[in-house]
């Protein structure tokens, strides 16, 4: 969660306990308002004078938590009252409420029309038109009908405003998200164009010259064709990957259909192919393949696919030897290779060549849980040990 959206919340908390305390400070004040004027226009006793001032005053503590019930509770008492208790003939008073009780339920009807369902403002603005019209006196109850008619035309009014101006910010927000992912689909599109133009083009060109040298070089060895034959199938194989990345580039990501990546059913043709390309390479291979997810099997073929291709490229006809265990919980990896047999301008340990493969295995085995060693070895050679967790960690 980021910085902003910490203190946004913070504020909100805060604003909404700040509501709530000023609802029970508002509730206390009516409430105090209410009990010592009671006996003034109504004939109560004085142990039932709390009672009453309660049952006027406090449904208003439920205006922000559930104001249907509170004004459930303002509209029985209102109900009640009158037929229990007479009103005080010497005070003048005429209304069969309090004023107090009056403005509770009257707040209370109000934000029931701001927050309830339609069948709960109907039956709330009805039950109470017919209460004022019912228990007011004179010609005052179709006056008060107008009146909290016209409330809760106001309440649903403002509703629908707020309820407008979120739904108008929500469409904008999925406006910007929905012009964010198109950007998002143009770069990766670009990004596909430039691939293929700078890599799948000259890939292809060496396959075309791979398959076409025995026809183009006369007295070519059985040694050079076979040699041209595996540049060619390395070739196509690289070839066949970019072009699965650049579909993966061009689509959109929730729709694409993602060819099967590799694992460890084809290592034994990684293996083969890579000592056809000339590199002296052996292999031990222990434990049973079909244990490992899928996902780790994808971890463990492209670090071992980069560690035999850092060996080619920085130990030039060094000997390579693989130590691969699927075990019952991890699978281990180590390959190591000797020093280069052929002089080559190239650093001497592979992560100082300024590429990013190690830092690429070691990656995506800390995203499945597991780990990558590398070291320089003594003479001259180097080794990767890597341990990845047969089901990813979570």
């Amino acid at each position: 969660m980021s910085g902003k959206e910490l203190v946004r919340g913070a504020t909100g908390r805060l604003r909404g306990h700040g509501v709530t305390a000023l609802v029970g400070l508002v509730t206390v004040i009516l409430y105090a308002v209410a009990w010592p004027t009671l006996h003034i226009t109504h004939q109560v006793p004085s142990p039932v004078q709390p009672i009453v001032a309660a049952l006027a005053a406090w449904p208003f503590v439920l205006v922000r938590a559930n104001p249907a019930l509170g004004w459930a509770i303002s509209a029985v008492s209102a109900l009640v009252i009158p037929r229990v208790f007479d009103l005080v003939p010497a005070s003048g008073y005429t209304y069969p409420w309090q004023v107090v009780h009056i403005i509770v339920i009257m707040v209370l009807l109000l934000a029931v029309s701001l927050t309830a369902g339609p069948p709960t403002v109907v039956v709330a603005w009805i039950s109470t038109v017919l209460l004022f019209l019912a228990d007011t006196p004179g010609e005052d109850g179709r006056g008060w009908a107008v009146g909290l008619t016209a409330m809760v035309v106001f309440g649903l009014l403002v509703r629908w405003l707020v309820l407008s101006r979120r739904q108008l910010a929500a469409e904008e927000q999925t406006s910007e998200l929905e012009r964010a992912r198109r950007a998002i689909l143009e770069e990766k599109a670009r990004i596909a164009r430039d691939l293929h133009d700078v890599v799948a083009h000259h890939m292809s060109m060496v396959v075309v010259q791979a398959q076409s040298a025995e026809y183009r070089l006369t007295s070519l060895s059985d040694e050079a064709k076979a040699e041209f034959e595996s540049i060619g199938s390395t070739a196509r194989e690289a070839l066949n990957e970019i072009r699965g990345l650049l579909g993966v580039l061009r689509s959109d990501a929730e729709a694409v259909e993602r060819a099967p990546q590799p694992g460890v059913s084809q290592i034994e043709e990684l293996l083969d192919g890579t000592r056809r390309t000339g590199i002296s390479l052996s292999w031990n291979v222990a434990g049973d393949p079909t244990s490992l997810s899928e996902l780790s099997g994808l971890t463990v073929y492209r670090i071992l696919q980069e560690s035999l291709a850092n060996a080619a490229r920085h130990r030039p006809g060094a000997h390579v030897t693989v130590e691969l265990d699927y075990g019952t919980s991890v699978a281990s990896l180590v390959v190591v290779n000797g020093p280069a047999l052929i002089a080559v301008d190239a650093p001497s340990r592979p992560e100082s060549s300024g590429g990013s493969g190690i830092g690429g295995m070691r990656e995506r085995a800390a995203a499945v849980g597991g780990t990558v060693e590398t070291r320089a070895l003594d003479d001259g050679g180097f080794e990767v040990r890597a341990s990845v967790p047969v089901v990813p960690l979570a």
